[in-house]
């Protein structure tokens, strides 16, 4: 890891390599702070961003199963923070592997459980209980 280096991938997505060194990074949306600790640590900092987000999404560059995450959620009015992480990184997750999608620091799993929690109605109310999205 070269320390944190900050490359927009899109107009939604704001790279973050989380190896330590480096400056600070935000995203593109003033609302989504990605303040970085140099001293702090990978699983730390994972950690951090997990309980600083309603919804956050880790997932690996170019990930189409992540585009299908963030599309279901901008259909419900929802916009995570999603986090790319190099390979050396996915291992510091504290769940499955990525993509790895954090509602209101509760892990959900990849798009197969989000997919689960859609279909039996429960997606909503997660979201709704996290801050998310409004009633």
């Amino acid at each position: 890891m070269q320390g944190v280096q900050r490359r927009h991938c899109s107009d939604e997505i704001v790279r973050l390599d989380l190896g330590s060194g480096g400056s600070a990074a935000s995203s593109a949306s003033a609302s989504c702070s990605l303040s970085i600790d140099d001293d702090e640590s990978t699983e730390a900092r994972i950690q951090r961003l997990i309980s600083e987000h309603p919804v956050i999404i880790f997932s690996r560059s170019a990930c189409c199963m992540c585009h299908v995450m963030k599309r279901l959620f901008s259909t419900l009015g929802v916009h995570p923070a999603v986090i790319e992480l190099d390979d050396s990184e996915i291992s510091a997750l504290p769940s499955s592997p990525a993509p790895a999608v954090f509602i209101g620091g509760t892990p959900i799993g990849g798009l197969e459980s989000l997919v689960a929690l859609h279909l039996s109605n429960r997606l909503v109310p997660k979201l709704i209980e996290a801050g998310a999205l409004w009633p």
